[in-house]
């Protein structure tokens, strides 16, 4: 019972600083993106790297753009991994072997995260803060960047300009990221979080010895972890270790960390169009997921069938009784609602339906509020299909905020709501064909089939917490586990710049008396509808093969 009532304190806490935050943090981020007042610091750098800050991009060059400092990223850290053991402060760690390597670049280059490795017993401190951390910046900025530009499609008439990569993403990280992780990073390390770069930490003496534990910069690297929705852990246990993740003060913070900037930019979004109803439309669509998804799997947790779990009153395997449940599955619909997929708990030893809530949510888009940037943006083509279902219902063209619905933009949405559904049920359908890969599953049967499904929707929808009974470090789960990585980040941001640039090619059309209200309670149910509708058809066989077979069972 203390549990229930304090998981019920740390969600309305969570709320409240949610909340709060909306308004201030939102404007901010919409002045970040439209003032046309540079820092002189932005300047320096512009003049550095050959920027011209003027210079708006067609959509083509604003992904090429995208495209170079990914493929850029994922080779620097891919050679800092293989030489690691070259560097300072590698700790005596050997160098990562080649596949390995390839799968942990394409991982924290797509904002993924999946870690195929112990972190404690893998990296040294110099590979952990100069390749890691780096990428959970560039990475996350890289989100708001490509949202600011589907934004400006709406607001943009009648030309092909969408703004400037380049600028975006310096403004994002030198404006948001770098200052908010300062601070938060100072407030976990005041909660406990350690932060040392000297070698491992003696914490006891015994007769065999002294025993040491791996610390790391861990406050700095834990504060851009969640506020970029990355999710890599220093240690492998994650933000269940107690270095991570010290007590239910630390819990909460993490918590709001991972889901502020993602809940925030709704508001960003109603200040860019010039309507804050339209904001708070989404983002009440976003809230009542969240909230659905909290409910559904805190309560699986807590009552279910079973005699040794009726008797333990819930399923207390793998939850840390620092959290205890609520607090468990408030942190687990967080990060499999955003792309963060850090955990507090281990997702494999959830019930059958509150593990399987913990996958539909990450095949839900991630949108609720999903990763910084990408979540808005998916919730914006999800948005852009409903208008098109409804104009078909009563036989009109269909408008979204003064634009038109075409087949062209129709054509955009559809590709990118069927690409990352189908980067995951191609590789977890050849992982499943693939008898040696197979016997890399802890378990059989429905649950074992689980393991393999959730890894591949975690991979492909850029989430990164997994089902820990599969055993992912081979040969070739690591190359395909990259590839559907790399696939499910960039696909989809092919489709949203093609919809940017075809929405900004039009005239603005006027609203009339046919035109649906986007900013109203009708629509968000039916954006809802729409939401659950497309999960449902897609995934549905999938899921009843897995965490609905074993659950009813």
């Amino acid at each position: 019972m203390s549990d229930t009532w304090a998981g019920a304190l740390q969600v309305a806490a969570l709320i409240f600083l949610l909340a709060v935050s909306y308004r201030p943090l939102g404007d901010y981020l919409a002045h970040i993106l439209t003032t046309r007042k540079h820092l002189r610091a932005e300047k320096a750098l512009y003049k550095t790297i050959g920027v011209d800050p003027e210079a708006d991009q067609t959509w083509g060059v604003y992904l090429r753009s995208v495209f170079a400092i990914s493929a850029v990223g994922v080779l620097l850290l891919y050679l800092i991994l293989r030489v690691q053991h070259h560097l300072m402060m590698a700790l005596g760690m050997p160098k990562m072997q080649a596949d390995l390597a390839y799968n942990t670049a394409a991982s924290f280059v797509t904002n993924t995260n999946w870690q195929n490795y112990y972190g404690e017993n893998t990296l040294g401190y110099l590979a952990q803060m100069i390749g890691l951390t780096v990428q959970n910046f560039v990475s996350a900025a890289v989100g708001i960047a490509v949202v600011a530009t589907l934004i400006r499609g709406f607001t943009r008439n009648r030309t092909d300009r969408l703004g400037n990569f380049w600028v975006d993403l310096t403004r994002v990280l030198i404006r948001l990221m770098l200052p908010f992780s300062i601070v938060f990073a100072l407030v976990l390390i005041a909660g406990g979080v350690t932060q040392s770069l000297g070698d491992h930490m003696t914490v006891v003496h015994t007769v065999n010895g002294d025993q040491s534990l791996y610390t790391a910069g861990t406050g700095s690297q834990e504060a851009i972890k969640l506020l970029g929705t990355n999710g890599g852990g220093v240690f492998d246990a994650n933000s269940a270790h107690p270095f991570e993740n010290p007590d239910g003060f630390t819990n909460l913070i993490e918590i709001y960390l991972l889901l502020v900037i993602g809940f925030a930019l709704p508001r960003t979004f109603g200040r860019m169009v010039g309507s804050h109803k339209q904001g708070y439309t989404i983002v009440a669509v976003m809230a009542v997921i969240w909230l659905g998804s909290l409910a559904f799997s805190t309560f699986f947790e807590m009552h279910h069938h079973g005699l040794d779990l009726a008797t333990g009153h819930a399923a207390l395997e793998g939850k840390e009784t620092r959290f205890g449940i609520p607090a468990s599955a408030l942190f687990m619909t967080g990060t499999t609602l955003t792309s963060t997929g850090a955990v507090n708990s281990t997702h494999d030893s959830y019930s059958p339906l509150g593990g399987g809530a913990a996958m539909v949510d990450i095949m839900l888009g991630e949108i609720a509020p999903g990763g910084t940037g990408s979540g808005l943006y998916g919730m914006l083509v999800l948005a852009i299909v409903t208008v098109f279902i409804a104009g078909l219902m009563v036989g009109r063209t269909p408008e979204y905020l003064g634009k038109k619905i075409r087949p062209a933009e129709m054509k955009y949405a559809a590709l990118y709501i069927l690409t990352t559904p189908a980067i995951v049920l191609i590789f977890a359908g050849i992982a499943m064909a693939l008898p040696g890969e197979t016997a890399r599953m802890t378990n059989s049967g429905p649950h074992g089939f689980s393991e393999v499904l959730y890894a591949f929707t975690s991979m492909g929808n850029n989430n990164g917490s997994a089902f820990a009974g599969l055993g992912g470090d081979t040969t070739w789960f690591n190359t395909a586990g990259a590839l559907a990585m790399l696939f499910g980040r960039f696909l989809p941001m092919v489709w949203v710049l093609a919809l940017a640039g075809s929405l900004a090619r039009q005239r603005p059309v006027p609203e009339s008396s046919g035109t649906l209200k986007t900013a109203s309670p009708l629509f968000a149910g039916m954006l809802l509808g729409t939401v659950l509708l497309v999960v449902g058809l897609t995934y549905f066989p999938a899921l009843s093969l897995g965490p609905l077979a074993e659950g009813l069972h």
